[in-house]
């Protein structure tokens, strides 16, 4: 399967109609006739076997433009990169000096390597093909009467879709039950200003896609308000459908020349266009210029490793004089093969692919493979709290009526139920009221009715405003309850629904009590939503508001301060009142709002444009709600996982400072000991946004430690806290759940968005459930994969490093002729490391997480996997392997041979070259060994591979449950350590391919070889370790795992407050 197949509308059809014309373009009917010509359901939507049924007659709602797998493609890339490049020319090389043999090796040794790339490879395609399609714009659509969320490519024609302010419109809708709707649609008409819809308008076939006002077009985004729409195009026949289609071309890959204003260009900018396409080409093959910023360094890396093996086979001709003879010139190649690491960059593709299918399961979808090299690299987390922290199933906890008294709900264990749990009453205000002692402390428990009955104006006003300020539904499903909106809404409907004050019962019905009339959605400039509603009895239009304190009694005039509903003047003095039992409220963690209202005494009718400030203003305070909204249980510990990471947590959230600062001591992200921090970092850890924004971008660099919680936070806000980050050498990832947090994703280094509370195209990675958890486990499969893929590029390049020593220190062996002998023949070397270390690197990407991999602070991206500790120990691994081969050689041929080093045995065997020829075997028995037995040893680069996990009670057998934890490389290395001995021992292949010969009591070399090897990396591991350690002990005093937590975090700001109160001390 290659690229989908392009789609086009039909020739004839007309803009505004269906995928199957209608009678008229939509625009041009109402929208009874839409649904009828459509055979759709305006109330219940679809039958899902309906929709089943017209996606198979329409076809998937896209432009056909989705890159499929494309195996030529894979192909191609398997055999035109400069790895495989560089064996094509050792292959011709060896051919066109005659040596068959190594030709027809080098041959099958690519081919193998291309086969068995491809279907890595390909696997590796559809793998992040099938991601793409996770991560794909979803669409809320209400199919059988259930509102359910489907991937937008599953819209079809009759669709009944519900859009709310920051959605992407999933395709062409007639518009209906539009509340102040507004859509941005300057993709499609260039039109900066937003788009307000009117649903019962009517417009003429001919009116231009500007200005048909019932339509909302697909890829445009709600800027305002809400409605419902019957989708009556999708795909191609979309508005943009249409113009992607006849625009669709490919991005040209040549560089324009630059030419003067009237056009003309001088030949040198000719010449410096071509010269700049052809480099860029290059770069494109060789790697340099695509991909992820791994992938590119280790392009780079390849070019110059091919120096360095350039550089190598010049040496050889000039150890051997410049001798033409084939036996040199082979060499030379060889050792120029030598410091190719062939399968590093398919290794690097497959384990960077299976690290996203893993993800998968963890909840979180890749969006790009640049953000997984990111992760492992994150320092500090700026994060949500509503339903990222905090469970998103929010209970109204307490209420308080001023002259009324204070409301408390206990024992509720249902979100949803609103006869679950007890109410009880108490006269009081909140701030003397001790909620910590709960019970009767907090009052009377009293049935609902009861408690309406013995109350006048007060409680019903308050109930009034909470149930009719307010969007979402509850409603008994048989048995069930079940409810539909924002988690806030719901847990205040489900309040006012304990009294018997539903909106559903109050707006709908054959005679509603209320109709609505207009609605002002929550704007996060003023922290408000109120609506406008009509009395259907008396035909008064009322004003009904809520949102944050503070917004909301700034507008308010009036108060009622007792229950007989007579209103007193708002002093400032009430307010202070207000927010004194607001912040008690806030101190037990719960979100507070204020509601309000007032009757609306200006002319207005459905569908007007109505001014905010005549609804917003002079209003009547009613009352505070506080809902609880429970940490996830997750929560606490995953944010103990970041600060053992040495990864900072600031949460940035909406919620009143107390409410927030309450529960990030809770889940612990503030420490428990506040009140021993000094007091100016602990006014910096907890701020408001309006505190933050006020300070200069100097002052906040000033500031002793960045916010750790913001409350009243806006998106402006978020993206002053990422500059402020950036300028202190921090690198954050920032949650996002809507096209506001749009800017904030970008200029995070790791954008995240909420798949289910809506994603956006700013974003990386996207979290499938929302939760705090699921990013610490992103953070942590990032660590891993960085780990993994140091992992296997140090084994491959150590092996490089082991051969390219061998062979050039070999170069000291000369025979008779004056000539070098190889102490490894040339097909022996591509067998290392082609067939020999590609399983086994592969099994090392697949590797799991180290123990301590979430108890070390992050990596540099700046340094990336070529840190000193990796080039340091690359340089001792290669040439300790070096040395061992080198011993093993010299041992049998000049230790037990005589130092016979015959005539012309780099070509044919013979008697007089049985010596050197044992030799060559125990030479490539012992690397391939050490080769196999590396990789292990690599699982952990600190570790002893006898002692990975350091609490285990199997002090001598740990190390088998380990090898056999990692099934893939256990194999891996059983196959490349069985298929030496048939290498060896067969004839016609050990001498004429491999040039070696049976080896016996050699084996004793092998084997104490191996067991030095084994000593050698142990002892280099150990002094390692020794190192670290002290290095660790001189920086923190204690090594950072040992430490406490708080004292790992907040340590230098408990030290600094007592150093103060000292100072203090000793004053007085």
């Amino acid at each position: 399967m290659g690229k989908d197949q392009e789609k086009k509308p039909v020739e004839d059809h007309v803009s505004g109609q269906s995928n199957r014309p209608l009678s008229l373009p939509a625009h041009s009917l109402t929208v009874d006739q839409v649904v009828a010509e459509l055979q759709a359901d305006s109330l219940s939507g679809l039958s899902a076997q309906d929709a089943k049924s017209r996606l198979a007659e329409y076809g998937n709602n896209d432009l056909g433009e989705a890159e499929g797998v494309s195996p030529l493609k894979i192909i191609i890339a398997q055999v035109a990169n400069a790895m495989t490049m560089v064996l094509i020319l050792a292959m011709a090389v060896s051919y066109g000096i005659g040596s068959i043999i190594e030709g027809s090796v080098v041959a099958g040794v690519i081919l193998l390597n291309v086969v068995v790339g491809f279907f890595q490879e390909y696997s590796a395609e559809k793998t992040m093909d099938s991601l793409r399609s996770l991560s794909s714009p979803t669409a809320r659509v209400v199919r059988a009467g259930d509102l359910s969320t489907v991937p937008s490519g599953e819209i079809v024609p009759g669709d009944l879709v519900e859009v709310k302010v920051g959605d992407t419109i999933p395709a062409d809708i007639r518009v209906f039950e539009a509340v102040n709707f507004e859509t941005d649609e300057a993709l499609l008409t260039g039109e900066s200003l937003p788009v307000r819809k009117n649903a019962d308008a009517i417009f003429d076939e001919k009116t231009g896609p500007g200005d048909r006002l019932n339509v909302a077009y697909s890829s445009s985004t709600v800027t305002k308000g809400r409605a419902k729409g019957i989708v009556f195009a999708t795909g191609v026949y979309t508005e943009i459908g249409a113009i992607a289609s006849a625009l669709r071309k490919k991005d040209s890959k040549v560089r324009p020349v630059k030419r003067k204003p009237d056009g003309t260009a001088k030949p040198h900018r000719y010449l410096e266009a071509y010269t700049l396409t052809l480099t860029d080409a290059i770069g494109r093959f060789l790697g340099v210029n695509v991909g992820t910023p791994l992938q590119k360094k280790l392009s780079r890396l390849a070019i110059l490793l091919f120096g360095i093996a350039i550089v190598c086979a010049i040496i050889c001709l000039g150890a051997n004089k410049f001798n033409s003879e084939r036996e040199v010139i082979i060499y030379a190649v060889a050792t120029g093969l030598s410091m190719i690491p062939a399968s590093l960059v398919v290794v690097l593709t497959i384990t960077m692919a299976a690290g996203t299918k893993r993800m998968v399961k963890r909840n979180v979808i890749v969006r790009n493979l640049k953000s997984l090299e990111a992760l492992g690299a994150v320092t500090d987390i700026c994060s949500d709290k509503t339903g990222t922290l905090t469970q998103g199933k929010m209970v109204a906890r307490n209420a308080w009526l001023p002259g009324k008294g204070t409301y408390t709900i206990e024992n509720s264990t249902s979100p949803f139920d609103p006869t679950a749990g007890d109410v009880r009453f108490s006269p009081e205000v909140p701030h003397r009221i001790d909620f910590k002692a709960a019970g009767d402390a907090c009052g009377t428990i009293g049935k609902p009715s009861e408690l309406l009955s013995q109350g006048d104006k007060s409680l019903p006003a308050f109930l009034q405003v909470a149930s009719l300020a307010n969007l979402a539904t509850v409603a008994q499903k048989g048995d069930k309850w079940e409810a539909r909106g924002d988690p806030t809404e719901i847990a205040i409907q489900v309040f006012s629904s304990r009294f018997g004050y539903s909106r559903l019962d109050r707006t709908t019905g054959e005679k509603p009590e209320w109709s609505d009339v207009a609605e002002l959605p929550f704007d996060s400039d003023v922290k408000r939503m109120s609506v406008v509603m009509q009395n259907n009895a008396t035909g008064e239009l009322w004003a009904f508001s809520k949102g944050a304190v503070e917004r909301v009694i700034q507008i308010c005039t009036k108060y009622s301060p007792n229950d007989s509903g007579e209103l007193v003047d708002m002093t400032d003095e009430f307010r202070q009142e207000i927010l004194r039992n607001m912040e008690v409220f806030a101190g037990l963690g719960l979100r507070v709002l204020a509601l309000a209202g007032k009757p609306y005494t200006h002319a207005l009718n459905k569908g007007d444009e109505v001014d905010r400030a005549t609804v917003e203003c002079d209003l009547v305070f009613h009352g505070l709600i506080g809902l609880y909204d429970p940490p996830r249980p997750e929560s606490a510990p995953a944010v103990r996982s970041c600060h053992e990471a040495g990864i900072s947590v600031h949460m940035l959230t909406g919620d009143h400072p107390e409410t927030a600062k309450a529960i990030a001591i809770e889940v612990g992200i503030l420490p428990s000991r506040m009140g021993s921090i000094a007091r100016n970092v602990a006014d910096a850890m907890v701020m408001t946004a309006a505190s933050f924004d006020a300070l200069t971008d100097d002052q906040v660099d000033q500031l002793p430690v960045l916010p750790l919680v913001i409350a009243r936070c806006a998106p402006s806000t978020k993206v002053r806290m990422i500059e402020a980050l950036h300028r202190r050498g921090r690198f954050c990832a920032m949650t996002g759940d809507g096209v506001n947090d749009s800017p904030s994703l970008r200029r995070a280094d790791v954008g995240i968005a909420m798949g289910q509370a809506g994603s956006d195209d700013a974003s990386d990675i996207v979290l499938t459930d929302d939760n705090f958890a699921s990013i610490v486990a992103a953070i942590e499969e990032g660590r891993r994969i960085f780990d993994n893929i140091q992992k296997f590029i140090l084994h491959v390049l150590s092996e490089n490093v082991a051969q390219a020593g061998t062979l050039l220190v070999g170069l000291a062996f000369k025979d008779r002729r004056g000539l070098s002998v190889f102490p490894l023949a040339p097909v022996q070397i591509i067998w290392i490391i082609m067939a020999t270390s590609g399983m086994p690197d592969m099994g090392l990407g697949f590797e799991r997480a180290v123990s301590d991999i979430m108890r070390r602070p992050p990596q540099s991206l700046k340094k990336g996997v070529f840190t000193n500790e990796f080039l340091v120990d690359m340089v001792v691994y290669g040439l300790w392997i070096a040395a061992l081969c080198l011993a093993a050689f010299s041992l049998v041929v000049f230790g037990f041979g005589g130092g016979q080093l015959g005539s012309n045995c780099n070509e044919t065997f013979d008697k007089q070259c049985e010596t050197v020829f044992r030799a060559r075997a125990t030479t490539f028995a012992c690397l391939t060994w050490f080769a196999l037995f590396l990789a292990w040893e690599m699982v952990d680069m600190r570790r002893s591979f006898f002692r990975m996990q350091p609490g285990s009670k199997k002090y001598f057998t740990q190390w088998m449950y380990d090898v056999w934890r990692n099934q893939f490389l256990f194999w891996a290395i059983m196959l490349g350590f069985f298929t030496l001995f048939p290498l060896i021992y067969i004839p016609v292949l050990s001498t004429r391919v491999f040039k070696h010969y049976s080896i016996s009591w050699e084996w004793g070399i092998v084997f104490i070889a191996a067991a030095l090897f084994f000593a050698g990396v142990e002892l280099w591991k150990f002094g390692k370790r020794v190192y670290f350690r002290r290095q660790a002990s001189k920086t923190l005093g204690l090594a950072w795992k040992d430490m406490d937590i708080e004292q790992r975090v907040f340590g230098e700001y408990l030290c600094h407050e007592a150093s103060q109160e000292s100072g203090l001390n000793k004053a007085e």
